[in-house]
């Protein structure tokens, strides 16, 4: 007989933040595509109705992408209010992916309607969030609300590296969704960088190749 366990309770941050500041709209907020080398980084904000428990939410790289599939609609369809956001290559290329990172984060913030009164950002960096906020590490396992920002913030941006994957399909990126791998790095060898591919990123890749 299988053992069943209790769900796992991600509302304890939440919680701590309410019984601080009383009766606000909270959002939870973190991003998708920090480390490859093509595509833009996305973000996510997400305001969960309280308490509001989905089966199966956890931070988005612990989940198959047939669950975060699932659980995408259910969040958009649930959410008081959600937004992603991206920053472009050509951002990433000027500001640096920690810069860009933040700037996504802060447009998503900023497009949610209803307007959130503090944001719970994952990792340990708030700089440019003009929303009151706090950082929380591993916020994405640990918050609800980030946890549904990183399920919407991977799935759109895997969802456009796979629409590129139809302009750019000798890259392959429905593969790898631009993630440096050796087949990543073999048809950039090959063919060389596409429009969407960060430069910054690849400064190291063609100096090793002189």
């Amino acid at each position: 007989m299988t053992k069943q366990t209790e769900p796992k309770d991600l509302w304890t941050e939440e919680r701590r933040i309410f019984a601080q500041r009383g009766d606000i709209l909270l959002c939870g907020v973190d991003e998708a595509g920090a480390g490859p080398l093509a595509g833009p980084v996305y973000a996510a904000a997400v305001i969960l109705p309280r308490e509001l428990v989905l089966p199966g939410l956890d931070d988005s790289k612990k989940l198959t992408e047939r669950r975060r599939e699932l659980l995408f609609p259910q969040i958009k369809e649930q959410a008081v209010a959600c937004a992603v956001a991206t920053a472009s290559p050509e951002e990433i290329d000027e500001l640096n992916i920690l810069n860009a990172r933040m700037l996504a984060m802060d447009r998503a913030i900023a497009q949610l309607e209803p307007k959130a009164d503090f944001a719970l950002i994952d990792g340990n960096c708030c700089r440019g969030i003009r929303c009151p906020c706090e950082t929380l590490v591993k916020g994405d396992s640990r918050s609800a609300s980030i946890a549904a920002a990183s399920i919407l913030a991977k799935v759109s941006r895997d969802h456009y590296m796979e629409e590129m994957a139809r302009v750019y399909p000798q890259y392959q990126f429905e593969k790898h969704k631009g993630y440096p791998t050796k087949l990543h790095y073999e048809l950039l060898a090959q063919y060389g960088p596409s429009p969407i591919h960060r430069q910054s990123f690849l400064k190291k890749f063609y100096g090793q190749k002189g």
